[in-house]
């Protein structure tokens, strides 16, 4: 019996993964559950087991191949003979079939692929057209109508339509004047994208792997009106507790104290007094408010940062203490300095929390995670001299940044929001 190994779901709102790497190869056999093949996303990089004990005998997507949600990346066989057979050449190594149907039909195979995919309506030659879960996404996203998605020309296997297609009908719609309503609907004309050549001195890296899913989800962020809000706080309480406190604090919790947890327990308080900045803007135009604090928090992948940044998940930040969240912290910068991240560690994330002053920034306009509806950045602690009632004092400050889903949060709330985290802040009314 043939075996799919299918792309699964790796968290809300990833449609698509990359293939980074085959652990195994054509030939090869697997135990159940064995990792097979390494699965790259814009949220983390994931091993998937082997569905099946069997020979590989079929691989469908080659290292550096874009894969959709529920797609057949390859073809286990249990049958050890049958697949000696599909490796010879002798039967065609292909996905099982589903069982007969109840008037003794074979019935099509169903794959999850296929539950997943609507048919469209029939096309001009009477065949049914269908599209991934992705363009469909894609195609609810920019409100593209049945007939528009069924005029677009695919270039994909078979002449499927796929994201490269749909985007470049997106940057050409509205780009010629609309037909007259009695004439039929042109086919767009996307022009190609010319080969990129190095000149003298230059190098070409292709983008792949997790930089191209962070570049892919960046632009889906973009396409969000956002709008960001700098706020100046002052840090000396909290500078001058943590230089007092951090040897006794790892002594006796066995864990570092950095500035981090203060921020992550001021910004918790803050979003459940702010439900709209926890909140996230679905596409069918329903606001999903929740009402814990999943709280997402970048840290730098590799043990040297070279991987970039991944933003892990702390659980339920709104009903811990300090202590409590600096040791989830510890865990989770951890993992990933270790590469050592999964899928649920990255799923779930409510609101994000980003602090490039832990290596030196200043200032920055964060971008959110859609459709998360806000981000909080916060920046290097510098000491200068404020006026503080008509004196001059050396005061620790930093620059916080806040960025957020305009079509959510008006300015107004996003200043009354960054006022509650600034008073937090400075008052340090965490030990009372």
């Amino acid at each position: 019996m043939a075996t799919e190994i299918l792309m699964p779901e790796l968290g809300e709102s990833v449609h698509e993964g990359t293939v980074s790497r085959w652990l195994k190869q054509v030939g090869d056999f697997v135990k159940e559950d064995e990792p097979v093949v390494e699965i790259m996303t814009d949220k983390v990089n994931t091993e998937l087991g082997a569905p099946a004990s069997g020979t590989l005998v079929k691989i469908l997507i080659p290292e550096g191949g874009d894969v959709a949600v529920f797609a057949t990346m390859g073809v286990i066989e249990e049958d050890a003979e049958l697949a000696k057979q599909m490796l010879a050449g002798e039967v065609s190594a292909e996905a099982p079939a589903a069982p007969a149907a109840s008037n003794g039909t074979p019935a099509p195979a169903e794959t999850p692929a296929a539950k997943e995919e609507a048919p469209a309506a029939s096309a001009d030659n009477g065949e049914r057209m269908w599209f991934s879960p992705l363009v469909r996404a894609m195609a609810k996203e920019h409100g593209l109508s049945e007939g528009e998605l069924r005029s677009i020309a695919g270039s994909g296997a078979g002449g499927r339509v796929n994201k490269k297609d749909v985007e470049g009908y997106l940057k050409n719609r509205g780009s010629k004047p609309s037909a007259a309503p009695t004439a039929a609907p042109s086919m767009p004309q996307v022009k190609p994208v010319e080969p990129t050549t190095a000149g003298d001195g230059q190098e070409l890296i292709a983008l792949t792997g997790m930089r191209k899913m962070i570049a892919e989800a960046m632009v889906r962020s973009h396409a969000v009106p956002t709008v960001s809000t700098l706020i100046e706080v002052d840090v000396t309480n909290m500078v001058e507790f943590r230089s007092r406190n951090k040897d006794a604090f790892q002594q006796q919790y066995g864990v570092k104290l950095t500035y981090t947890p203060f921020l992550i327990k001021a910004l918790t308080e803050c979003l459940q007094d702010f439900p709209f900045l926890n909140s996230a803007l679905m596409p069918d135009n329903q606001i999903v408010v929740n009402k814990g604090v999943q709280l997402g928090v970048a840290v730098s992948l590799g043990e040297k940062g070279e991987g970039g940044l991944i933003v892990p998940v702390i659980r339920d930040t709104h009903k811990k203490d300090l202590v409590a969240i600096a040791k989830d912290l510890e865990e989770i910068a951890a993992k990933a300095r270790g590469n050592k991240l999964g899928v649920e560690d990255v799923k779930g994330g409510t609101f994000t929390l980003t602090n490039p002053g832990s290596y030196g920034a200043t200032l920055g306009t964060p971008m959110i995670s859609a459709p998360q509806s806000g981000i909080l950045g916060t920046y290097g602690i510098v000491q200068r001299p404020v006026i503080i009632d008509g004196m001059i004092a050396i005061r620790s400050m930093m620059n916080v940044v806040l960025t957020y889903d305009h079509r959510l949060v008006d300015g107004l709330m996003a200043g009354r929001f960054l006022q509650a985290f600034k008073q937090k802040i400075e008052a340090f009314a965490f030990f009372k």
